[in-house]
């Protein structure tokens, strides 16, 4: 029994270990994630926040020499005597805070809603310089400075505003991709591309439909995905250009479909433009800052990410949908994934078979 055990072992063990698909899955997939996240969240405690401060701020100006150094570790400060751009800047997510003082030594910190980690960080920096400054100014009737927080967007905003954008591209990346990848092999597979080949149909055809059953399903999965948020209970509330993520949407479903193209044209089956999809979307999606934002992430990292399509489609559709921005603003998220579509789908098409070889 113990001969018949262990040689049964042996043969499943070697079954394993010769299945390239299943070692990768259960070993090599697992580490790529740790690889990811231990480098996302390497240095998040680290991380400095930025924030503008608005004229004059006592509290900041007269830091003593000896505690400058400390604060400078984790605070970067610029100073703006524009009290409107300072704020814009807020809302547009190009620093994590603005801070004015008011009479009575009220120390007014405006934040953004965007991101609710950067702000919690930035207040809970200010508590302690606020205590700090107090404590030096010892022995007066009362607190030299009162710290108080204004949110720069309009208070009835939620988390909802700023997790929708994420997921809603996620979803669209994943169903182009997958679908354009299962539907080529599965139809190479089955010779169904033959046939169409020898067909009246032209190719352009067969690609314009494909195209545009992708783009029909992209729009229906944003009406979903807008619809479920907005109600009561989750409470989305859309900026005055949220449309201009349709076009958004078009461009990024175009990228997609290029990369799941790519990922069909050198599958031989069902399963491996399965695993394909998986390895391309599932960490693009932690890298692009769907999932959560990458402030606290190293430069290099942040770096990766600017080269991936998904970045500029949640980046798009958060400025348009949560941040109000407009139309002009995200012409470049538009021109970066038109381009992206266009360079991997000519690769794509260089390395398409009609038939398995």
């Amino acid at each position: 029994m113990r001969a018949g055990l262990s040689s049964l072992s042996l043969a499943i063990a070697r079954g394993f270990f010769r299945d390239r698909t299943a070692l990768f899955f259960t070993v090599l997939f697992p580490l790529m994630f740790l690889v990811l996240f231990g480098g996302i969240f390497k240095d998040q405690t680290a991380s400095r926040s930025e924030v503008v401060q608005i004229g004059p701020v006592s509290l900041l100006d007269d830091i003593r020499p000896a505690a400058r150094a400390q604060v400078d570790e984790v605070l970067k400060v610029d100073r703006i005597d524009d009290r409107a751009a300072a704020l814009e800047r807020v809302r547009k997510g190009e620093v994590d805070a603005a801070v004015e003082e008011e009479p009575g030594g009220r120390i007014v910190l405006h934040y953004s809603a965007a991101d609710a980690v950067k702000a919690g960080t930035v207040r809970g920096l200010f508590n302690s310089l606020v205590q700090s400054g107090n404590l030096t100014r010892a022995g007066v009737t009362s607190p030299a400075y009162r710290l108080e927080t204004a949110q720069v967007e309009d208070e009835s905003l939620k988390t909802i505003q700023y997790i929708t954008p994420g997921l809603l591209g996620w979803a669209v990346a994943t169903g182009a991709m997958f679908g354009a990848a299962l539907t080529l092999v599965t139809w190479r597979q089955k010779k169904l591309l033959r046939r169409l080949r020898l067909s009246p149909v032209g190719v352009s055809t067969i690609a314009g439909a494909r195209v545009l059953v992708s783009i029909v399903i992209a729009l229906v999965q944003t009406a979903i995905f807008i619809g479920v948020a907005s109600v009561p209970y989750f409470g989305l509330k859309l900026s005055a250009y949220w449309w201009m993520a349709i076009p958004l949407i078009i461009v990024g479903t175009l990228s997609f479909l290029s990369l799941g193209l790519l990922a069909g044209s050198f599958s031989k089956t069902p399963e491996a433009a399965t695993a394909i999809a998986n390895l391309i979307v599932l960490p693009m999606a932690f890298l692009s800052g769907a999932f959560f934002p990458l402030e606290g992430a190293p430069p290099w990292l942040q770096t990766i990410s600017r080269f991936l399509p998904l970045r500029h489609l949640v980046d798009g559709m958060q400025a348009v949908m949560v941040r109000g921005q407009g139309p002009g603003d995200v012409l470049p998220q538009l021109g970066i994934l038109l381009g992206f579509a266009v360079v991997v789908s000519a690769i794509a098409i260089a390395l398409f078979r009609w038939e398995d070889a």
